[in-house]
């Protein structure tokens, strides 16, 4: 059964990260193994590429096209998990967005949220207070939150 992975809006920049080239490397060593999980992504993610500069909204949108990850919709329990993570301090309130791909993630049982944003997903310190709230409110399976370092693989699964 393959893992299924809920790629935030920052996988997908890396990609085309000219300006930081050994996450855009890591990036694309992921994605050519990318066939190996189950892939997910929000409408959040489609907004967030959206607000793209034009260029760059276009290889974006292609590289999501090529890719075909699963779109979740955003629903009245995710947007109050995510309000609940803001109200606790585990999210700030004018970084809604991330908090909606914890809640999302939760919400639809997914595997692992991958993420290069380590000042609000992937962090030790924030993984921990994810994982009680979510545990708080019933959602007993661990989400875990991390980079696309942590499930590079050269192996076929």
């Amino acid at each position: 059964m393959k893992l299924k992975l809920y790629l935030d809006t920052s996988v997908w920049n890396f990609f085309f990260a000219d300006d930081s080239p050994d996450k855009m490397e890591i990036t694309k060593r992921f994605f050519k193994n990318i066939q190996n999980f189950d892939i997910f992504i929000s409408s959040v993610v489609i907004e967030e590429i959206e607000q793209s500069p034009n260029e760059k909204k276009l290889l974006l949108e292609e590289l999501i096209k090529k890719h075909q990850p699963s779109i979740l919709e955003i629903n009245s329990e995710i947007r109050r998990l995510a309000k609940l993570y803001v109200a606790k301090g585990i999210i700030p309130a004018k970084s809604i967005n991330d908090a909606i791909h914890i809640a999302c993630s939760t919400y639809f049982g997914i595997d692992v949220l991958l993420s290069w944003n380590y000042k609000h997903l992937a962090n030790i310190f924030k993984k921990r207070k994810v994982s009680i709230s979510n545990l708080e409110e019933g959602y007993l399976k661990p989400l875990e939150i991390t980079t696309p370092m942590e499930v590079i693989t050269d192996e076929k699964e």
